[in-house]
């Protein structure tokens, strides 16, 4: 029969064991691991998209010296697997790279993502099977490169960032070898490379290659694909930060302005910060403010009589969550997006990215 010293001694054993394997663990993957907030750098940078390009012009113009790096959102493709520019794009294109030269603002990135637009006017979002085609190859991988290569030459920017999301499991190796070869083709032209992950991305188990600058999604922890609630909350980011510890370099975490109205028949839709505001004229109560997220969220009921409810970003939700990346040790940050942002919004903004 065993002592019951002997069982004490055992017990003390195997907790010391368990916690040593804990502790290795721990190291090896830096889980709970936070960067010194001391050391943390502070760089803003946000896209313009192109329906909304007058707009967000706007806002650039207003927060232009608080950012680091323009990202122009988007190149398509088209039903050939061509890259394709909407016509909002080419227009608006030259005032936005002469904007930006306006101001010294020597980063700006042609993003590039997996939506196609095909003959009849249709648009297919975020296609898998696109990019399965794009990179199944090394020849075709060399055809994909050529083209942006060509297409970042002829407009005259500095990089290119890719946008490709909801890629297959089995389609990861091909894709990291893209990034790899992308990125050393545009690094021998002196150009820079972003990756854009989703939130759902494995980073844990890819071993993504270095050299380009990652940028995670934090954003749409509620949206098209759920019931209302907010498009971040602090735990969300907290333990996104973390998982970013499995990325090589110094990477980026992006942050979303505006927000959705969800209506009573299912329908959500997107909404920029200022028309969330004009909504709020409808609100059948104050808008309330989420304590775990910082989002405001309210109820309105339409001409129709139908009842929506709306939650956005505003200036103080922004700045709870650019605070919180920062205690976590990321002071790189992208806002998704410019457009119809408020004059708080825009000073928060820019007086985060001139905090260097």
């Amino acid at each position: 029969m065993l002592t019951k010293q002997w069982l004490v001694a055992l017990s003390i054993t195997m907790i010391t064991a368990i916690t040593a394997i804990y502790m290795g663990v721990k190291e090896q993957f830096n889980l709970d691991e936070k960067r010194p907030v001391a050391a943390v750098q502070k760089e803003l940078s946000s896209w313009l998209v192109d329906w909304q390009w007058k707009s967000g012009l706007e806002d650039f113009r207003q927060i232009a010296s608080g950012l680091g790096s323009l990202q122009l959102f988007a190149v398509y493709f088209d039903e050939a697997d061509h890259l394709y520019m909407t016509d909002e794009l080419k227009k608006g294109l030259p005032e936005m790279l002469q904007s930006a030269k306006d101001v010294s603002l020597d980063k700006v990135y042609l993003t590039l993502v997996n939506d196609r637009y095909l003959q009849d006017g249709t648009e297919v979002q975020k296609d898998p099977d696109l990019v399965s085609r794009l990179v199944e190859s090394e020849a075709a991988r060399s055809r994909h490169i050529g083209d942006i290569i060509d297409l970042a030459s002829r407009c005259g920017v500095q990089g290119v960032e890719i946008d490709y999301e909801k890629i297959k499991d089995n389609d990861w190796q091909q894709v990291k070898a893209f990034y790899n070869e992308l990125y050393e083709k545009l690094h021998e032209q002196g150009k820079s490379l972003r990756i854009v992950l989703e939130s759902r991305a494995p980073i844990e188990q890819l071993d993504l290659p270095s050299g380009p600058e990652y940028v995670m999604m934090a954003y749409n922890l509620y949206g098209t694909h759920s019931d209302p609630g907010p498009k971040a909350d602090y735990i969300f980011l907290d333990k996104l930060a973390r998982r970013m510890n499995h990325l090589p370099g110094d990477n980026v975490i992006a942050i979303a302005a505006g927000g959705f109205d969800w209506s009573g028949q299912g329908k959500v839709t997107a909404v920029t910060e200022k028309r969330a505001v004009e909504l709020t004229r409808r609100a059948v109560t104050p808008p309330e403010r989420d304590p775990a997220s910082g989002s405001l969220h309210f109820e309105y009921v339409d001409d129709k009589g139908e009842k929506h409810i709306v939650w956005y970003a505003d200036d103080s939700t922004l700045t709870g969550w650019l605070d919180t990346l920062h205690r976590d040790g990321y002071g790189k940050v992208a806002i998704w997006r410019l457009g119809e942002l408020s004059e708080n919004s825009l000073a928060r903004l820019k007086s985060w990215g001139e905090s260097k």
